[in-house]
């Protein structure tokens, strides 16, 4: 098979040189350019014909962001963004992500020639990840024309687990967009480091009606109430006398996941059973594929994106393999598909 062919766009060059590095060890990648801002790399992208793209954010003469709207409207490609662990390149991070971008990578602080070779796998596993995904530009992060009418839920403990990975920022939104206010208390998995997760839940709690907010250790999980796991810590539900709430934990990373949906769903099943609904959305890997199947023994309905709509089909590939998902469906018929399920 031919390698998969990349180009790096950054403008830092100690970053340019660990990625060609990192990449290069891999058998399977080929880094077949670098480029120090856009213009250089437009040129590049024509000659080398690159079969992924990483793209530093913050470049001098254009920012990543315009380029990445750009290269979406006239040569879209697969492209993972280079980000640092601040609160505004976490939030235009979430807007690459928006504009198409398939995943993203955050450096490290302190050493970023240490840092960076730590996360070869994870480097290395998404550009094969993008070189799968589908392309799929949209504007999301913009309030919804006509908020979702109450809904007339019969009255249960039912709780919602949601895991995703790749393209599920959008994905998410896609599912609580069409959710009322009311919905039941909704626990979130999305795997994204610190800081990304609590601006990602911000930025939905600006956008949708219910109380969104990153998850802290005690959180109840009432109705109207959607938690996001955040990064670097394992969430967990558990049942007490006034009804769910949500555990953290510092444990080990599962399947290179912190937090895993694996860990979530599978508490889920264990305190919430039959009162239950678990979705796995799209994502590279197979994290929550077993925790969504001891979800489905127990006695919970569980739902999986289907391969159409999904960006990369790997996470509920994975469930669906296993038998995990009760219904597989499209994307835009999740939401009405639980609707129905709390309806009756």
């Amino acid at each position: 098979m031919k390698p998969i062919r990349v180009l790096i766009v950054d403008d830092s060059p100690t970053v340019q040189s660990v990625l060609t590095s990192v990449l290069s060890a891999e058998p399977d990648i080929e880094v077949v350019g670098t480029a120090s801002d856009p213009f250089e790399a437009k040129d590049l992208i024509v000659k080398k014909r690159p079969d992924v793209i990483t793209l530093d954010i913050e470049m001098p003469r254009m920012d990543g962001i315009t380029f990445l709207k750009r290269l979406m409207s006239f040569r879209p490609l697969p492209v993972i963004m280079i980000s640092s662990y601040t609160r505004e390149n976490s939030i235009r991070t979430l807007e690459a992500l928006d504009a198409g971008a398939v995943d993203f990578i955050a450096k490290p602080t302190g050493d970023v020639r240490t840092g960076l070779r730590e996360l070869r796998h994870e480097i290395a596993s998404k550009v094969r990840a993008a070189t799968r995904a589908r392309i799929k530009p949209s504007v999301l992060f913009g309030k919804p024309e006509k908020p979702v009418p109450i809904a007339k839920i019969r009255p249960s403990n039912k709780i919602i687990a949601i895991g995703a990975s790749t393209g599920g920022t959008q994905a998410i939104q896609r599912v609580l967009g069409s959710m009322p206010s009311n919905i039941n208390g909704v626990a979130i998995v999305q795997h994204m480091p610190a800081r990304f997760t609590k601006t990602f839940a911000q930025m939905l709690n600006t956008l949708f009606p219910m109380d969104i907010k990153e998850a802290e250790d005690g959180d109840r999980l009432d109705a109207g109430t959607v938690l996001v796991a955040p990064g670097g810590w394992h969430l967990q539900v558990a049942k007490g006398n006034k009804g769910y709430y949500v555990r953290l934990q510092d444990g080990r990373p599962v399947k290179h996941q912190r937090p895993s949906a694996d860990v979530l769903f599978h508490s889920v099943a264990k305190s919430a059973a039959h009162d239950a609904i678990g979705i796995l959305l799209t994502g590279m890997g197979n994290d929550g594929a077993d925790g969504l199947l001891a979800m489905k023994q127990a006695g919970a309905f569980t739902v999986a994106q289907d391969e159409a709509t999904s960006v990369v089909f790997g996470m509920p590939g994975s469930a669906i393999k296993r038998g995990a998902a009760e219904v597989v469906a499209p994307l835009d018929d999740i939401a009405d598909i639980v609707l129905s399920r709390l309806k009756s």
